[in-house]
């Protein structure tokens, strides 16, 4: 059994390391260069050419990623493996890798689907999506979203393990899940429903650093004092 999660928490590691290592070139990398003159000039080959292979290693990375990590969690607690502390940090932790995986799969990876037929239908001398150009937006904020996620997600993911420091001597988890869930929640829905105030940090990759960070030190300070 030992033997068994050793290998899970690996193949998460290494799934986990490819996702979000893709999402940051696309994030940080890719997109700033779209946004530059050159890029302007070479995004049509890009969409053709890297960018399906590129998002091949995305979604598969994201699914191995999700499959891997509730294995080893459901796993892992079924043997006793954690305290009611850590269960609680590696679930918040769960929660946020969950949405992303739902963005990737049922968000960014449909659009981006249009938006590639659309560079290659113009490339052969047709006409553009105009589809791909009106949902674009979404699966840029969705990508944008699950950076943001991706910081609080990791450091709740650590914390189940190195976390003993957070035990509350009066834990009051209900208070805790109830501001954590209402966070997560708001977050993930502000990719549809925000307006263009609460999707401004959306917009450039400093914002979305700057809100990650943020929402990791607020979920993080509430595990500290509740949890």
């Amino acid at each position: 059994m030992d033997s068994l999660l050793f290998l899970l928490r690996y193949l998460h590691f290494l799934a986990g390391i490819t996702w979000v290592g893709v999402l940051y070139y696309f994030n940080c990398i890719q997109t700033p260069f779209f946004g530059s003159e050159l890029g302007g000039q070479a995004r049509s080959a890009m969409m053709r050419g890297l960018v399906p292979n590129a998002l091949w290693w995305f979604r598969w990375g994201a699914m191995f990623t999700f499959l891997s990590g509730w294995s080893y969690m459901m796993l892992n607690a079924h043997q006793g493996g954690y305290n009611a502390a850590a269960l609680t940090l590696i679930l918040t932790g769960g929660l946020m890798g969950t949405f992303m995986w739902f963005n990737v799969w049922f968000v960014i990876w449909p659009i981006q689907k249009l938006a590639i037929a659309s560079a290659e239908a113009v490339a052969a001398g047709g006409e553009p999506d105009p589809q791909a150009t009106a949902r674009a937006p979404i699966a840029a904020r969705a990508s944008r979203t699950n950076t943001l996620f991706s910081f609080p997600m990791l450091f709740f993911m650590a914390s189940a393990s190195h976390g003993i420091w957070l035990q509350s001597a009066d834990p009051k988890r209900g208070l805790y899940w109830i501001l954590a869930l209402v966070s997560i929640l708001l977050i993930e829905a502000n990719i549809w429903l925000g307006t263009a105030a609460t999707q401004k940090p959306l917009g450039s990759i400093f914002g979305v650093i700057h809100a990650g960070l943020a929402l990791t030190v607020i979920l993080g300070g509430a595990a500290f004092a509740l949890v």
